[in-house]
Order: C-alpha cells, then structure tokens, then sequence
C-alpha cells in the first residue's frame, strides 16, 4: 500500500507554518543584527574640522576638532604652501622670511583626537608672522585623513566637507611631520 502525501495533511500544515516561521525569525534576526552594526558605527563617527582663529593682531592658530560622537584615528597631515608640500611650520615661517619665534606647536600628523575634542597644530604670537599669513592665507593648504574605529576614512581639507575614500594613503614626500 502506497502513502500519499497531501497538503491538507495536518502533520503538512504544521511542518509548512514551522518553516514559514523560521524563515520569518531568520530574516527578522538578521536584518536587526544589521540596524545594530550600522548603530554601532554612527554610535562611534569622527568628524574633524579645520578652523583658524586670533586673539589679537599678534596671536594666531590654526584648529583641528573633533566636532563627532567618535575619536578620529588621524592617519596623516599634509601642509601646503602654493600648493607645493611643505614638513613643517618652521618651512611656513622660512617661506614667510621669518625667524620662528613665539611658535607652540602640537603633532597633529598621526594622532587621535578623541569626541568633542580639539587642539591647535600651531599656535603663533609674532606681528610680523600674523600680517604676513593672512596677506597670504589662501595659499596655504591642509588636508586630514583620518579614520573612524571601525577603519571607515574621509579627507578633509579647509573647506570642512569631509570626502570618504577607501583608506588612508600618502607619498611620504607629501607627509606632513609634526
């Protein structure tokens, strides 16, 4: 005697509502563990600006902040004056025709800037140095590369409009420093 299955078969009916349910469990448990990772990394996203301020007609710097809700892993620094790379800011103050007093300087090429952090490359209190910068501040170019905890990367220049690339890459003739 032969067994025929049919679908109005009750074991049928609840093996088919089984499985239907496990697939519903499946892609509900998998589409949540998606919504979790992509909280994760917006949990932990750097976002780094650059910005330059004075005090007086004497003192002036430039600032690096981390305005994110992450630490930024900066990869490298690149400076620019007439868009030829320079090392570091005792070339600025060469290029200027100055000597380089009353500079502070911080390293800014390969650091990390935690959360709603800031720092200041450099800081400079010299006359001479802040009429002849700003007659000539459009010359000078920065570019950041830096990267969130989870190996995510942008570049950012003085323009603030972070730009995502693959990773972090630069010639070391072009590396900034400091």
């Amino acid at each position: 005697m032969t067994t025929r299955y049919s679908f109005k078969n009750p074991e049928m009916i609840i093996a088919a509502s089984a499985l239907i349910v496990s697939l519903i469990t499946a892609f509900v448990s998998i589409y949540s563990a998606f919504i979790d990772r992509a909280y994760a990394r917006s949990s932990v996203w750097p976002r780094i600006e650059l910005a330059r301020g004075h005090d007086t007609k004497s003192k002036f710097r430039y600032i690096v902040s981390n305005n994110g809700t992450g630490p930024a892993l900066i990869q490298y620094a690149r400076v620019t004056y007439d868009g030829e790379a320079i090392p570091n800011w005792q070339t600025l103050f060469t290029k200027y025709g100055l000597a380089n007093e009353g500079m502070a300087q911080s390293h800014i090429g390969t650091t990390v800037l935690p959360a709603q952090k800031q720092i200041n490359p450099v800081e400079i209190n010299n006359a001479a140095f802040f009429s002849k910068h700003y007659a000539h501040d459009d010359l000078i170019g920065i570019e950041l590369c830096y990267c969130s905890i989870y190996e995510e990367c942008w570049l950012v220049d003085r323009e603030n409009q972070p730009q995502p690339v693959d990773q972090c890459r630069i010639d070391d003739s072009q590396r900034f420093l400091q």
